[in-house]
């Protein structure tokens, strides 16, 4: 319930929630030493999950014992213990009291504070890579104000219940006095320091102004490829996917627009300029006259606050290409054009009669897939690497979402005992179990089955001399990795270095082509050292934006999966992969259903043919649906010449050229009236 990330973190939230019972108790005994003891260990347990982030903080508050309400309870245990050691009606009782009445009281004016301050530097937009040199954005409050502010407040209480509690062992009325000062001038201090920052000249551009300015940039930019996106921040892989693409489109001019600040934060490294707007009536009133193109990578509810723009063209482009019922959704007839990676799409949009017609569907290929090694028939050397990717269970929750829940521990347990020993490697989708917890479980199996496979290897004797091997190499490359990863988290953090004022954050976010280069470089060696890093012999549980997938896909010898995109893509590699029937339809039916299983071993549940293969992987030779990867690596992922990029390119321009005909047709219809014009073959181009 708590949700805990570790030991250290349950301990803690055991700890707390142990105290308040623990400061009554010696609040009635009374037991001066006790209630010390148990304050210390309240105050100490609650800062560290604040530090921490922890979930349970969240849960709290909403359970209505929030921050504030837990320090009240300690100044109110703090009065009891008083009035059970008959001090009453003492003047120090009295100043207690009215001390932490005044303390509460001030925490109105400073909680309105942080908020008018937080609310009055929130620009209507959040950038990267757009130059806001020209536009007043003044200084950030120092992060020792702003963050964490309610909780830095409170934690002024420790003077004055200090100085109670050494007043009530010596009795010197001074402690008392002297700690309710130091609590209520301290917490003084802290507002007014806050109220400069309300002032005019600390604050950035009004809305309108702001606003006006960024019509300013978009007509001397003159955008004409719009990537638009909106979802969750575990979404952000939907739009990073698609970066490179943008950056990679020649001769055009192009933007990324996000709707969620959340995702700009997560957003991968970029050259491109990109805009945040969260308010659909600011992202409605700006200047996009110049796009002809606008992009859209997932079907969301707020696409409608673009795709109602008829000056451009609108494009879905997905995140994946798969035979899951995602990609052929009713809704995608709202664009103008569908775009497939090959000749399987457009098929599955025909076969599935959702209203998107074929000459609105276009195949450009998976221009992601640049990357992506293609395997050159050869067996594999050492021990080979399966790669183990299921997706997740969906919004549906159909049982044939994901392989995970019913297949998942099976699958494993056949990889982990092949008579062929194999390397495993676990890379889970990263939305599993955020739907149905029996995924979460699933996943929990799995990696306890890994667990024990790598500690049943380490300890059988035939295997000590290849764990041995390469542990020289490896340490090496795990203190390489360290210092690598320690370079990276420091250009970041230069990156975000505005504590969450975005303002600030959009101000500082030119692109730094050095920075970039710096940043590619430092991934391409992470992910080197990352590998190398590695036992050939043990099994890994890969989790986390690094490394990709696709890596993983370079890295491994073939795969394990379920209907998505990624089988879609692994395909480009032309190694073996399994897909699991998990809704046990029967191979012949299954294959039929699905596109990309025509050239995989098929497994049921109980996975008890995967060493299937594991053979295809050590003996290419027999492998018997070599020919058949083949032939539906083109179907699914279109031809290899001209290049995906290529073809995006020019669908790109042809769709912008249509939209300039569309346009001149409208201008010419408004001037003359004459309805026939938009009559002609040319003139009812789409």
């Amino acid at each position: 319930m708590a949700r805990v990330a570790s030991g250290g973190e349950l301990a803690a939230a055991l700890l707390m929630l142990l105290s308040y019972p623990c400061l009554v108790i010696a609040a009635l005994l009374p037991s001066l030493w006790f209630f010390a003891a148990a304050g210390a260990v309240s105050y100490v347990t609650d800062w560290y999950l604040h530090q921490r982030r922890s979930y349970l903080i969240n849960r709290l508050s909403k359970a209505r014992a929030g921050l504030s309400l837990r320090f009240l309870l300690r100044e109110l245990t703090l009065v009891l213990l008083m009035a059970q050691l008959n001090l009453a009606n003492s003047r120090a009782f009295s100043a207690a009291i009215v001390c932490f009445l005044v303390f509460y009281g001030m925490q109105a004016p400073h909680s309105a504070l942080i908020t008018l301050i937080r609310n009055r530097r929130k620009l209507p937009f959040g950038t990267r890579n757009i130059d806001l040199s020209g536009m007043r954005i003044t200084k950030a409050p120092s992060p020792v104000l702003i963050s964490r502010a309610a909780e830095k407040m409170l934690h002024l209480d420790l003077f004055a219940v200090i100085g109670l509690l050494i007043y009530a062992k010596d009795g010197h009325l001074a402690y008392v006095y002297a700690g309710a000062a130091l609590t209520l001038g301290l917490g003084i201090v802290y507002t007014l320091a806050l109220a400069p920052y309300l002032t005019r000249r600390r604050l950035p551009a009004k809305t309108d102004e702001a606003l006006a300015f960024m019509d300013t940039w978009l007509r001397a930019y003159r955008p004409t490829t719009v990537l638009y996106f909106s979802g969750s921040p575990d979404s952000a892989y939907q739009v990073n996917m698609w970066l490179d693409t943008m950056a990679d489109l020649p001769g055009e001019r192009p933007l990324v627009i996000l709707r969620e600040r959340a995702i700009l934060l997560q957003l991968a490294d970029t050259a491109v300029p990109v805009l945040c707007v969260p308010g659909a009536v600011h992202l409605m009133n700006m200047d996009l006259s110049t796009v002809r193109v606008a992009l859209y990578p997932a079907n969301v509810g707020k696409n409608i606050h673009l795709l109602r723009v008829p000056s451009m063209k609108h494009v879905f482009v997905g995140h994946g290409d798969s035979d899951k019922v995602a990609s052929i959704n009713p809704f995608s007839k709202a664009y103008d054009e569908v775009w497939t990676a090959g000749k399987a799409g457009r098929d599955r949009y025909a076969l599935a009669d959702v209203g998107v017609r074929d000459e609105d569907v276009v195949e450009v290929g998976r221009p992601q897939l640049a990357g992506i090694a293609a395997w050159d028939g050869a067996a594999a050397s050492g021990i080979p690497t399966v790669l183990y990717a299921p997706t997740w269970e969906g919004w549906t929750d159909e049982p044939g979402n994901t392989s995970l829940i019913l297949a998942g521990a099976n699958i494993m347990r056949g990889l982990v005992g092949s008579a062929t020993p194999v390397r495993v490697l676990y890379k889970p989708h990263p939305f599993t179990g955020t739907v149905n917890p029996k995924a979460k479980r699933a996943h929990e199996k799995v990696v306890a089955v890994l667990e024990k496979a790598n500690a049943e290897r380490a300890a059988d004797p035939d295997w000590s001399a290849r764990i041995a091997e390469g542990k020289a190499v490896q340490a090496a490359a795990r203190a390489e990795l360290a210092s690598i990863q320690g370079e990276l988290d420091s250009l970041v953090a230069e990156v975000t270095s505005a504590e969450g004022d975005m303002a600030t954050m959009s101000r500082d976010s030119m692109a730094d082509p050095e920075l970039t280069a710096r940043l590619a470089e430092l991934r391409g060696r992470w992910n080197a050292a990352y590998w190398r890093s590695l036992s050939a012999w043990e099994h890994k549980v890969v989790t986390g934006p690094m490394p990709h997938l696709y890596e993983c896909f370079n890295e491994s010898d073939a795969m394990v999966s379920d209907i998505s995109s990624v089988v879609s893509d692994f395909v480009a590699t032309g190694k073996p992969y399994a897909i699991t029937d998990s809704a046990q339809l029967g191979e012949e039916e299954f294959k039929r259903q699905n596109t990309a299983a025509r050239a995989a071993l098929v497994l049921d549940n109980s996975a008890s043919r995967v060493g299937e293969l594991v053979t295809a992987v050590v003996s290419p030779a027999g492998d018997p649906l070599a020919g058949p990867r083949r032939e539906i690596k083109q179907y699914l992922l279109g031809p290899d010449h001209p290049t995906s990029i290529e073809r995006f390119t020019a669908a790109v321009r042809e769709l912008a050229h249509k939209a300039d005909i569309r346009l001149t047709q409208q201008a010419a219809l408004g001037q003359t009236g004459d309805a026939d014009l938009l009559g002609g073959p040319t003139a009812q181009a789409r």
